[in-house]
């Protein structure tokens, strides 16, 4: 599979403030929030879609300590929905209004309704003079609700409020009957909603505490315990990307993963996902054959160098052997007054100085036409390098000891020949220790008697005075070479796009699995198989094979390809021989609750479903009126007080009534 997928990186855009038109200003139009814990989508009634719809989070982005608190910001310091443009430069900052799928943190929300109504164009004075149609998770606590009812009222001055259950309405927006088992799996939660001929019979609903935010933190781990060098790179922003877009249910999961241990099929099969790579200047424009070729080249043309200056070196040595011998042949011959008068002009000074010079010469000689020898065949030592010493183990662990000792003996003989450098350097500047190291040794072998160069060592005085050291120099040079090569072909290569590319494999099918199998992060609870089986028992068998014929899939988590189908066969699996079922899937899975709540503000008995403000001072905070999409209102029940706990001290109190005439 050669199809590499590219993150798009999507970066939200900015909400606009929209205009207040006089239609809405004065026409008494209901406003519609489906308040998601992952999306919040707003909008006027009497239009088709929503005008905003953005992540419910809030951002504060830490305070800049170098800057005065009279500067200007350069970041508001508070970031709300689609004005949150880089996600995860405040992911450690974000904060959300909902803890799971249920609002306790009303400081947020507050927020949040100013974020909202700015974003509108409301501008009247003091109040929001529209009804709202806001949903809410199933059976939210009334404390939650009464929370949500003052600070509408109280804080915003609305006329009324109408709340619903979100899957209530997008299930009757779908309009596929009054019967169905209803599937919302959201953010956080999934809930299992029976309803019978139009009544939703809570005591036998269920719910999971697993949704998209655990599958998404679920998938982020799993790739970040598979590479952890990318550990950054892979953010929850991408992995959301992923998710959306690559992720799907399998048919049966065993089965899927027995197939991925095929090698075969996995490289058929494997997704390929590219993470953002800067390539470096000098390699972006080669790939890695002609970036190996050059490597290859550079050093064919370093061994032609040094092979020109041997030849060079060899031929110098020649033509001074030559002069040598012809010294030489002046003294077998006889003539010693023009010997004598020759060898001064060589710097000779006897005839026993002139044998150790030509002896020497014919040495060097020798070894330069073996290294021209050995180096005429440039290319082959190219191609075949390292070879030898320098041939790596087969043994894995063994061939890492041998990277490293390479390595380490490259580090020394470049060390070398950068000190052999600095010592030369030195040696040309006047009042250095390395000239006068040298002016020492000149003035030993001026002091030396006539019996110098019988011992070996003698000769070591002529490499310490030397300034080129040509024959160490150049052994380091093509040891270098050598070594080169050999890390060069054994080396792991630098980083490249293919180093940063991410190979998704079950990881797809696992994420989502979650939903099936939550034991697989932990999770103690039933999946969405068993759960669901669990609910039909509750039901005589009619009333099991009328759910069954209508199981209504919504929410944002049942969007994932192949879900419908796999609830399908575990319906086929969990119901009686022969019977018959049915999975709908909602037309938008997203929208669809707004789309239901913008139905119920444009019905004619909307008002009757609303509580006014009157009924919230009457009723209190915690009221509801009840219709076809909304929870049960159940009153709460007077707190209890245990007299028990009354102090033995306090029996002869008199308790008295205090009346205050306002």
């Amino acid at each position: 599979m050669d199809d590499v997928l590219v993150l798009k990186d999507y970066k939200t855009i900015p909400d606009i403030v929209h205009e207040y038109a006089p239609s809405l200003k004065f026409g008494h139009i209901p406003l519609v929030i489906d308040n998601g814990s992952y999306q919040c989508r707003v909008g006027w009634s009497i239009y088709d879609e929503p005008y905003l719809t953005f992540k419910n989070l809030i951002a504060r982005p830490r305070k800049d300590r170098c800057k005065k608190d009279a500067d200007p910001p350069v970041t508001p310091p508070i970031q709300i929905g689609n004005d949150i443009v880089n996600i995860e430069a405040v992911r450690f900052q974000l904060k959300t209004q909902f803890d799971k799928n249920i609002v306790t943190h009303f400081e947020v929300q507050e927020q949040v309704c100013d974020y909202i109504f700015s974003h509108l164009g409301i501008d009247s004075e003091g109040h929001v003079p529209h009804p709202i149609v806001m949903t809410e998770a199933f059976v939210t606590p009334n404390y939650s609700r009464q929370l949500m009812s003052e600070l509408l009222f109280e804080a915003y001055g609305i006329p009324a409020v109408s709340y619903g259950v979100d899957s209530l309405f997008s299930f009757y927006r779908n309009g596929i009957g009054d019967t169905a088992l209803i599937v919302n799996c959201g953010y956080h939660t999934i809930h299992f909603i029976p309803v019978l001929k139009g009544k939703v019979v809570a005591e036998r609903a269920r719910r999971i505490n697993l949704g998209g935010s655990e599958i998404i933190s679920y998938m982020h781990k799993l790739l970040q315990l598979k590479y952890p060098v990318h550990v950054n790179a892979i953010t929850m922003s991408r992995i959301e990307e992923i998710l959306h877009e690559h992720c799907s249910i399998a048919l049966d999961y065993q089965e899927e993963i027995r197939k991925w241990a095929n090698p075969d099929y996995y490289e058929a099969n494997v997704k390929r996902v590219q993470l953002p790579f800067v390539q470096s200047s000098s390699s972006s424009t080669l790939t890695a054959e002609q970036q190996k070729e050059r490597k290859k080249e550079m050093a064919r043309r370093l061994l032609e160098i040094n092979a020109r200056k041997r030849e060079e070196r060899l031929l110098e040595d020649e033509e001074q052997l030559n002069q040598l011998l012809a010294l030489q042949e002046l003294i077998e011959d006889g003539e010693t007054d023009e010997f004598n008068e020759a060898i001064k002009a060589f710097d000779i000074k006897n005839y026993g100085d002139l044998q150790r010079q030509i002896a020497n010469l014919n040495v060097r000689i020798e070894k330069n036409k073996q290294r021209i020898a050995a180096a005429a065949n440039a290319e082959e030592v190219v191609e075949t390098r390292p070879a030898g010493r320098y041939q790596p183990p087969n043994d894995p662990e063994a061939f890492q000891v041998w990277l490293e000792e390479t390595r380490a003996k490259y580090r020394e003989v470049s060390a070398r020949r950068e000190a052999r450098r600095a010592r030369r350097a030195a040696m040309a500047k006047r009042r250095t220790a390395a000239a006068a190291e040298r002016m020492r040794a000149i003035s030993r072998l001026a002091a030396a008697g006539d019996d110098f160069g019988y011992r070996d060592s003698d000769w070591d005085v002529y490499k310490s005075i030397s300034r080129e050291a040509d024959s160490d120099s150049e052994a380091d040079g093509e040891r270098l070479v050598e070594l080169e090569e050999a890390l060069r072909e054994y080396e792991p290569a630098q980083p490249s796009q293919y180093h940063h590319q991410l190979h998704l494999a079950i990881e797809p099918i696992r994420a989502p699995e979650l939903m099936f199998q939550p034991s697989m992060m932990g999770n103690l609870e039933a999946g969405l198989a068993e759960t669901m089986e669990y609910v039909f028992k509750h039901f005589s068998e009619e009333d099991q094979l009328l759910l069954a014929n209508n199981v209504f899939l919504t929410g944002g988590c049942s969007q994932f390809p192949g879900l419908k189908e796999r609830l399908e066969r575990e319906l086929l699996e969990m119901r009686p021989f022969q019977s018959s079922h049915k999975v709908v899937m909602a037309k938008n899975p997203n929208l669809d609750a707004w789309y239901g709540a913008r139905d119920f503000a444009g019905s004619n008995d909307f008002e009757d479903w609303c509580i006014s403000k009157e009924e919230y001072y009457e009723m209190g905070g915690e009221y509801l009126k009840e219709h076809h999409a909304s929870n049960r209102y159940y009153k709460s029940p007077a707190p209890l007080i245990d007299n028990t706990l009354t102090p033995a001290g306090d029996a002869n109190v008199v308790k008295e009534e205090i009346v205050v005439d306002c």
